[in-house]
């Protein structure tokens, strides 16, 4: 007999809103969680934000105070501070939680995960000083501190989100470089579909903008050729755009090429994928509620495809209101009307997917640009293993370990997908991506030697959530 109904993971946006309907239709509900409060990496520690902070971090932010406050009062059973390491076919959930290991059974299983910022290798990434923008947003959300003289580089709507938010927090960023060509303006916009959510996207981006602009904030358009030097850190960014060449002295390098869905758990339980050539990554095959190709397991939020909070949060009912209807469970919200808000909703992504897309120089980084960050294994070493005959990823994992450090392929995947797919001329989908097997994340041999074997009770697991 399974413990839970209905396991989650994640408490963003889509697990906080599965979690409200699946407990709200009467089924017992638990939501596993890294974070030590809810909210995810969009509405991190937003129940603890001051009103300053919800000043700078804006309206949108805010937003998942009311959330997390309905998912607190909901009844689901939340674990923070849990790590979940392995699922299997069976839905047995092992997780890391205070040092100890902790298995329990459900009865259908919501993977809520999220998306994880897209790796972008280029020649001095790994220098000291340089990081991602959503690691500088995630310091401003958490402790409400902004890094100081930043440049950011990239492409994608959090670029300019977080460089207006650095703005309101009276700490603007030094520069931004953005890689979008200038043809692909024209391009996007042919994929534009008008409608009220559309229009309250576009006039988002270029409020954001125009508040850099009248900050007086260099912006250097079309950069190709991106470097970062430096001996010990990040000392200076060199660049082509506009015609010339240009070095900025840096102290922090901000990275952004937009974000890809954080497929590791649903790849390990073997669910059906598909490569999205616009976002340029994979993404679980659902059906319309977000069920995937194995009965029971479900997606909601950006692990199934970028689409953002607000269609995160209506992927999560769906999923909720499923599982419950499922178990002949009654519901108080309509799937068609929340399914019509998700369309809306969607009207917006291909024309961001075809601005936004990925710069070449990332997707075919240069021989000597490192790729996996954990082994210190470049582009030219995993062409060099292609060339030796390795036909795909888990091959070319086996010939020189690309994939087996602590991130478990996360930073390295899908590069290394796109260097195969190139160097073989076959297509990504082809090519597929590395098989995942457990335990997702680091794990103590401690806590495997004291593992019982034996699922926890009820009362030992909401314990630990009361702790």
């Amino acid at each position: 007999m399974n413990q839970y109904d209905v396991a989650i993971v994640g408490a963003g946006p889509a697990g906080m809103a599965a979690a409200i309907e699946s407990a709200r239709a009467g089924l017992s509900t638990i939501v596993l969680d890294e974070q030590p409060e809810p909210g995810g990496q969009i509405y991190r520690a937003v129940e603890a934000a001051d009103a300053l902070r919800l000043e700078i971090l804006g309206k949108d932010y805010a937003r998942g105070r009311d959330l997390a406050a309905e998912f607190r009062s909901s009844g689901a059973v939340y674990l923070s501070g849990a790590t979940v390491v392995n699922v299997n076919p069976d839905l047995e959930i092992f997780y890391s939680k205070a040092g100890i290991l902790t298995s329990f059974s459900a009865g259908a299983l919501i993977v809520a995960t999220g998306a994880i910022e897209r790796s972008t290798p280029l020649p001095g990434w790994t220098l000291p000083g340089v990081v991602t923008v959503g690691a500088c947003q995630i310091m401003l959300k958490a402790n409400g501190r902004v890094p100081d003289n930043a440049v950011l580089v990239g492409s994608g709507p959090l670029l300019w989100l977080f460089a207006a938010q650095m703005i309101a927090a009276d700490m603007q960023p030094r520069a931004i470089v953005e890689t979008v060509p200038r043809s692909r303006y024209i391009a996007a916009l042919a994929k534009l579909a008008l409608n009220g959510a559309a229009i309250g996207y576009l006039r988002k981006g270029l409020q954001m903008m125009r508040t850099v602009r009248r900050a007086g904030v260099p912006v250097y358009r079309d950069a190709t050729s991106i470097s970062i030097r430096g001996n010990e850190r990040a000392e200076t960014l060199c660049f082509e755009s506009g015609g010339g060449h240009h070095e900025l002295p840096v102290e922090l390098v901000a990275l952004h090429q937009g974000v890809v869905p954080n497929q590791q758990i649903t790849r390990l339980l073997r669910c059906q994928h598909i490569w999205n050539e616009r976002q340029r990554c994979f993404a679980p095959v659902l059906d319309s509620y977000g069920e995937t190709s194995v009965p029971g397991i479900y997606v909601a939020g950006d692990g199934g495809g970028i689409g953002g909070a607000l269609a995160a949060e209506l992927q999560g009912r769906l999923a909720g209101l499923r599982i419950a209807e499922k178990a002949g469970k009654s519901i108080a919200s309509d799937p068609a009307a929340i399914r019509g808000e998700l369309r809306r909703e969607a009207t917006i992504r291909p024309f961001l997917e075809t601005l936004y897309a990925p710069s070449s120089q990332i997707l075919a980084p240069a021989d000597d640009t490192v790729v996996c960050r954990c082994e210190e294994l470049t582009a030219g070493q995993i062409r060099a293993a292609i060339d030796l005959g390795a036909p795909g990823p888990n091959q070319v994992k086996s010939f020189i370990r690309p994939g087996m450090g602590p991130c478990q392929g996360r930073m390295c995947g899908l590069t290394t997908t796109e260097i195969i797919a190139a160097s073989k001329g076959e297509t990504p989908s082809l090519v597929d991506y590395y098989r995942i097997r457990p335990p997702l994340k680091p794990l103590q041999l401690g806590q495997l030697a004291a593992f019982s074997g034996e699922k926890s009770d009820r009362d030992t697991i909401e314990g630990g959530a009361r702790g």
